[in-house]
């Protein structure tokens, strides 16, 4: 609660519009302030995404959800890279292992799946330019020879999954809820 208004409140008040160029603006500031350099770009966007999708997640009263979501996303992106070991999926082009999927990839889509379907919904040219930061995200990490395009949609498809999977009131959510309820009452 802040003052006499909730954050659901707050998020209601703040129009669409206003959401809209508050996300422009975080995207602007990342790019105006990171180094000229493919990867660093990259870097910066796959933590703004999901900071901001957050900041909206806040405002919906939805924080808590959202980060469970996030945690799903984040333990099975890693759980995945350690069981992968020295797979030849997992070997980084430039050398090294646990690239596949790509973190920076399925973190950066992770958060703008989130703001694209909550924060912006109907806000076109917000959508585009949050999506088109998460791409550009995926492909910095081709570029640099970090990942192979595989890894990139892998990474990518993971972190859309996570955030959109078992959203309150989601048919996921439901069928998991069911599961659990049957599980813990058969005595």
């Amino acid at each position: 609660m802040i003052g006499k208004y909730s954050p659901k409140r707050l998020m209601r008040k703040m129009t669409l519009r206003r959401r809209a160029q508050g996300v422009l603006v975080g995207l602007a500031l990342v790019g105006l302030l990171t180094a000229r350099d493919v990867e660093r770009y990259g870097d910066k966007f796959q933590i703004a995404l999901p900071v901001m999708a957050l900041g909206c997640e806040v405002l919906n009263g939805q924080a808590l959800a959202y980060v469970g979501r996030y945690a799903v996303q984040f333990l099975g992106l890693h759980g995945t890279k350690r069981l992968m070991g020295d797979a030849e999926i997992a070997q980084r082009p430039r050398g090294g292992l646990e690239g596949f999927p790509s973190g920076h990839t399925s973190t950066a889509a992770f958060g703008a799946a989130q703001l694209v379907t909550s924060c912006i919904a109907g806000a076109p040219l917000a959508q585009s330019a949050v999506i088109l930061a998460a791409a550009y995200t995926g492909t910095s990490r081709v570029a640099v020879g970090a990942h192979d395009i595989w890894q990139v949609l892998a990474g990518a498809i993971w972190g859309i999954l996570c955030a959109l999977g078992f959203r309150p009131g989601s048919a996921s959510r439901s069928w998991s809820r069911q599961i659990w309820d049957r599980l813990t009452h058969q005595g």
